[in-house]
């Protein structure tokens, strides 16, 4: 009998950050196997802990299936009517302007192509934008100001070729530890530089060679200073100044007169002068340096500035669009670039067109629109409060979570209840804005989508479908077609496939171009159904004929009218801090989670690292205020409050505090960040200013604390304090309560033990010999670890003397404790890695190499590297 065939893996795209990276997906006997794909030119293999989870969030459980009106389930047909009908009801009495349209970098281009087509084109509202506002907004604006265009100048590759990496407010090892990784290659076989520009310590600091803490704010004071740095030490290269840009003089004085010198950007910033000039040296002296930058400077009220005060420095000596040279902005989504790429901003139109006369006209005749709006919509915040003060009247949301991530959440929240048409698009049934929702639209997933993404380096590659959809999920492209067709568009929006959508899409980037719009993709414009499906990575532009793409820039030419960069000159605004809000609260992503969680939230391991929403904080702040390791402090601003537990750490500057964005009312009792997040946002690009919203914190007392793991989710009500995880075999529930009252236990043969003397209960709970759930409580935090009881529910009976040793503290027998998870890829916990380290693996390699930890996406290896580096100085000291 002949073997049979292993299946082929399908070749798609990660759904998460802008790094883009190739995903090979094979299913095989119900079974799904995510890995790296070793032939994309964005990873070469290599996955982070989430993409390599991806396989674990795939199944239907959380799934929105059918389509819904009033929470009613539905035909499509009567839901498109219904959608349809409404819209055409609102249009007709409040005018165009009263709909608007807010989508994702979760979409797909070709979805992202027919909502911008449909909105300002043919229903003529302006009031289209994404969730990339929250992102991606700065940098665009600052490129748009010095290029003339959306362009992100320089590659991956670049990273790689240069000799000094410079990032600028980026966990990278966290965020986008794929291209970190890259990095680390390039700084131990070639001894690459890399400086990190950061309020905080973060993993990033671990592996760099010189780390700047700078105070938060004070981005544009120290670029200003590398500028006359520059200037005064000869550094400039005034040919290409000369021949190729405009506006110098004034950037440089303005740039002299907010940081004259290394004393004054030392004032400004709070670095060491030494470091500055340090830093400022290597710069001068390194003809292939790329500057990395993301949301530490896009998400700030001078997001615009800073992007331009780091571009300023890159012009003024040349150092753009070169190999190993040029400022490079990290995307925080997947297709935050193909949105913008088809006008997915509200001050944008399609195929990187303006609103300028002559770009309208073109895209009024190339789509023969009959309402092709005037001027540029509501940005992301102005649509909500446009909203609040019931200016809007209908909204369709597309693969986002507002409820959440928007700043001044709860007050975005309430809008909603104003809305007389409220419509969602999404995949899953429940999350704080999906509950909000009139109608309600199955949309297909990762895995079941078919279509394309642009990276952060211009690179085109498809998500290919591997996955039938779900119940009756449909692709958003063709949910708002037949909405369309149903509003009486139909030859305009007759789509049979997303090639379909992506052949009209690069049609349009090449309309009266002949090179004058930096985006250009004509050379696909009559792609075939079968080259569509197997296109391969490629960058734009690709014009016609193009069997490659050069790099941009390198000829000096631009995309301004004058084709030649400009400067722009930029100062620094100073901040008050009021008096009853003394801290600077920060916000950003841990290493293992996703936006609001709806996807990494389903994964048991991914869970393993951070498990609950925190607060960090520096230890002479926290000692001041009372608050312990562990404990509970409430951290409250203007605009709402959040109750989390308390990270003691020294890399937090002190008045500084830093909280992560993704836990929702799905999942804590009060922990939704967007809510605390001020409305300020950048004058130029409307990014919210995420980074720096005044704020005060306090201890918040709790009797006892505990955790729960249960087969079956355990309800919430009555406890303090509350946050949800998955693990293995079943729900995490972390919590505090207010006093000592008993906690709710699942129904089965239940042992307890309690020491009313310490404060110590425990219990678990039996259904015919399988343990079913364990809680441990106690009067302080740290005692209520768990790591090593998940491996008891994969057990199909635990006897009487080891139900004893259960409730004792102590683990079972051929159970040991791993200690919390470091290597989520591998499920590696400290007191393994501490367990190589004493038996003699002296670095992370040979960690790796004992272990396995640290040896796939790498996002591990700082804190495998500060586990190391604690035992060698513990060692040291033993020895005195």
């Amino acid at each position: 009998m002949p073997a049979l065939e292993p299946p082929a893996a399908v070749r798609t795209t990660c759904p998460y950050c802008g790094v883009g990276c190739g995903v090979l997906a094979t299913v095989a006997n119900g079974r799904i196997e995510i890995r790296g794909d070793p032939e994309h030119p964005a990873n070469f293999g290599r996955l982070c802990s989430k993409g390599a989870a991806l396989a674990e969030t795939l199944g239907h459980e959380t799934r929105l299936l059918h389509p819904e009106i009033g929470g009613r389930h539905v035909s499509w047909d009567a839901a498109l009517d219904h959608v349809a009908a409404e819209l055409q009801r609102v249009r007709d009495r409040y005018g165009p302007q009263s709909i608007a349209f807010y989508l994702s970098g979760q979409l797909l281009t070709e979805d992202y192509y027919v909502a911008n087509k449909l909105a300002k084109g043919f229903i003529g509202t302006p009031h289209v934008d994404t969730n990339s506002r929250l992102c991606m907004a700065s940098s665009v604006a600052g490129h748009r100001r010095a290029f003339g265009a959306d362009v992100v100048p320089q590659c991956y590759d670049d990273v790689e070729l240069a000799d000094l990496v410079v990032l600028v407010g980026s966990n990278t090892a966290w965020c986008h530890p794929i291209l970190y990784q890259r990095m680390q290659v390039a700084r131990g076989e070639r001894g690459m530089r890399i400086v990190n520009i950061d309020p905080r310590r973060t993993a990033t600091s671990e592996a760099v060679d010189l780390q700047l803490s700078i105070a938060p704010g004070s981005d544009i004071a120290f670029w200003n200073g590398l500028l006359i740095y520059l200037s005064d030490a000869g550094r400039l290269d005034w040919r290409f100044i000369s021949d190729h840009t405009e506006g110098f003089a004034e950037t440089l004085a303005a740039a002299r007169q907010c940081a004259p010198s290394i004393q004054a950007v030392a004032a400004a910033t709070g670095l060491d002068e030494p470091d500055i000039e340090r830093c400022y040296g290597w710069w001068a002296e390194t003809p292939r340096v790329v500057s990395c930058y993301s949301q530490g400077v896009n998400q700030s009220v001078a997001g615009t500035d800073t992007v331009n005060a780091i571009i300023n420095c890159h012009l003024a000596t040349g150092r753009i669009g070169n190999p190993g040279a040029g400022p490079l902005s990290l995307t925080g989504q997947p297709n935050a670039m193909g949105g913008r790429e088809v006008g997915g901003l509200a001050n944008q139109l399609a195929a990187h067109m303006g609103f300028a006369p002559e770009e309208r006209e073109r895209v009024r005749r190339f789509w023969s629109a009959p309402n092709l709006v005037e001027g540029e919509g509501y940005k992301a915040v102005q649509m909500f409060d446009a909203v609040a003060r019931g200016e809007i009247k209908a909204l369709w949301v597309m693969g986002t979570n507002p409820a959440v991530s928007l700043p001044q959440a709860d007050r975005m929240r309430d809008a909603l209840g104003k809305l007389e048409l409220f419509v969602m698009s999404e995949n899953v049934r429940s999350n704080d804005t999906v509950a909000h929702a009139h109608v309600r639209l199955p949309a297909a997933a990762w895995g079941e989508k078919d279509g394309t993404v642009t990276n952060s380096e211009r690179r085109i590659s498809r998500q290919r479908a591997f996955l039938p959809p779900a119940g009756e999920a449909r692709a958003d492209w063709w949910i708002m077609s037949r909405v369309a067709q149903r509003l009486g568009w139909r030859d305009a929006f007759n789509f049979y496939g997303p090639a379909d959508v992506f052949r009209e899409h690069a049609d349009l980037s090449g309309y009266d171009n002949a090179g004058a719009r930096a985006f250009d993709i004509s050379a696909l414009r009559e792609i075939g159904d079968g080259a569509y499906h197997s296109l391969a990575p490629v960058q734009w532009p690709l014009r016609d004929q193009a069997v490659g793409t050069e790099r941009l820039f390198a000829d000096g030419r631009f995309f301004t009218a004058s084709r030649r960069a400009c400067f722009v000159p930029v100062r620094s605004a100073a901040r008050r801090r009021p008096v009853d809000r003394p801290f600077i609260l920060n916000t950003g992503r841990v290493r293992d989670q996703w936006h609001t969680m709806t996807r990494t939230g389903l994964s048991p391991r991914l869970s393993g690292h951070i498990a609950e929403p925190f607060v960090e904080i520096h230890p002479d702040d926290a000692a001041r205020l009372g608050l312990a390791q562990g404990t509970l402090a409430c951290v409250e601003t203007d605009d709402g409050s959040a109750t989390l537990r308390v990270l003691v750490n020294r890399g937090q500057q002190p008045g500084s505090l830093f909280a992560p964005i993704h836990w929702s009312a799905e999942n804590a009792s009060s922990a939704r960040i967007g809510a605390l997040v001020h409305g300020i946002a950048d004058p130029v690009s409307g990014q919210p200013d995420s980074k720096a919203t005044p704020a005060s914190v306090s201890a918040v007392a709790a009797g006892r604390f505990g955790v729960m793991l249960s087969r079956t989710a355990m309800p919430a009500a009555g406890l303090l304090y509350w946050a949800r995880a998955r693990f293995q075999h079943g729900h995490v529930l972390h919590f505090a309560t207010a006093g000592t009252d008993p906690i709710a236990l699942p129904e089965g043969d239940t042992v307890t033990v309690e020491d009313t003397h310490s404060g110590i209960f425990r219990a678990a709970v039996f259904r015919e010999g399988r343990l079913e759930a364990v809680a441990l409580v106690s009067a302080h935090p740290t005692q209520a670890r768990h790591d090593w009881l998940e491996t008891q529910f994969a057990r199909d009976a635990i006897s009487d003397a080891e139900r004893r040793l259960l409730l004792s503290g102590r683990p079972v027998a051929g159970y040991a404790d791993q200690g919390p998870i470091v290597c989520v890829c591998f499920q590696i916990g400290r007191n393994a890695v501490c367990g190589a380290v004493a038996a003699g693996a002296s670095s992370t390699s040979a960690v790796g190499k004992a272990l396995g930890a640290g040896t796939n996406c790498g996002s591990c290896i700082p804190e495998i590297a500060r586990i190391i580096a604690t035992a060698h100085a513990d060692s040291a000291v033993a020895a005195e």
